[in-house]
């Protein structure tokens, strides 16, 4: 997606440090930490939402690389959350998964 920061990102059109990726996704530190651990699971291919998943396989591979995420990182307790569309706080229009951690 051409606007798109995650995209971006991926494309290296904007400089991040991936601390995890694999063939369906990677993941980042939230530049906006609200927890000491704060760390987004992005899909490589864009999906604006969880509404707009069409295969269900991609979250499970999204999910499986959190807990390789959480094994690197040494995370054990931890809160997920997707924010689904704008009125839900989602603030980037590409599905990511939010790893949250003390």
């Amino acid at each position: 997606m051409e606007n798109c920061i995650f995209c971006k990102i991926l494309n290296k059109e904007i400089p991040s440090k991936f601390i995890y990726e694999d063939e369906n996704c990677f993941a980042i530190n939230d530049i906006n930490p609200k927890a000491k651990k704060h760390i987004l699971v992005i899909p490589k291919a864009h999906v604006e939402s969880l509404a707009q998943v069409e295969d269900m396989e991609l979250v499970k591979k999204m999910f499986e690389a959190i807990k390789k995420i959480n094994k690197q990182e040494g995370i054990v307790d931890f809160k997920t959350l997707i924010n689904t569309g704008k009125s839900a706080g989602q603030e980037v229009m590409h599905l990511h998964i939010h790893i949250l951690a003390d």
